[in-house]
């Protein structure tokens, strides 16, 4: 029993994720979740107390895949600091090059409740963005830099970069965007050492 009810809250939370990311939260109903999922309505509301109670749990599935593919790409990346945050940069030009690609699902769903500053959703939202910022401030503290304000800085040239993309389709602005984190981060390290 347990287990096929936590096949059923996989289904409708994979089901969610298609759906909300595709074609955006308010554009979607319980029913083509449900059907999506293979389920009735009945059983999402079984596992999920209300539509906003889904949206929330869809962004929470989505925090730590994200950063660990943030942490993945810098990891990767050949060089030194700077090279390695620019890299994000270029994934996210090359991601955003697929035709499925829709952006943020933080920043849609953000622009889509923006009038409902206390909803779950966006509380969910404005965590991954913090985590992603104390994530990056950690390194550059290793770096022996000052954390908090550079961090905040590539957070900004980040979510422009996913910003501008949706509004012009242009994957050259993730990369613009990524020339100035390099530059960001090596003139840091450049003052550090004078």
């Amino acid at each position: 029993m347990i287990k096929s009810a936590e096949t059923a809250r996989e289904r409708i939370l994979t089901a969610a994720n298609k759906l909300f990311y595709a074609e955006g939260i308010r554009a979607v109903s319980l029913d083509t979740i449900a059907e999506k999922a293979g389920i009735t309505k009945k059983t999402v509301y079984y596992h999920f107390k209300s539509k906003d109670d889904l949206i929330e749990a869809y962004l929470v599935s989505r925090d730590q895949p994200n950063l660990n593919q943030f942490r993945k790409w810098f990891g990767e990346a050949k060089g030194d600091l700077p090279d390695k945050v620019e890299a994000i940069f270029r994934q996210i030009a090359l991601s955003s090059r697929h035709p499925k690609w829709k952006g943020c699902g933080f920043l849609r769903t953000a622009a889509e409740l923006a009038n409902m500053p206390g909803h779950p959703a966006m509380k969910v939202g404005a965590g991954h963005k913090k985590k992603f910022e104390a994530w990056m401030a950690e390194e550059f503290e290793a770096a022996g830099l000052g954390g908090a304000h550079l961090a905040r800085h590539i957070v900004l040239l980040l979510d422009g970069a996913f910003s501008t993309i949706l509004v012009h389709r242009d994957p050259a602005y993730a990369e613009a965007a990524g020339e100035a984190a390099r530059a960001l981060v090596a003139s840091a390290l450049l003052n550090q050492a004078s």
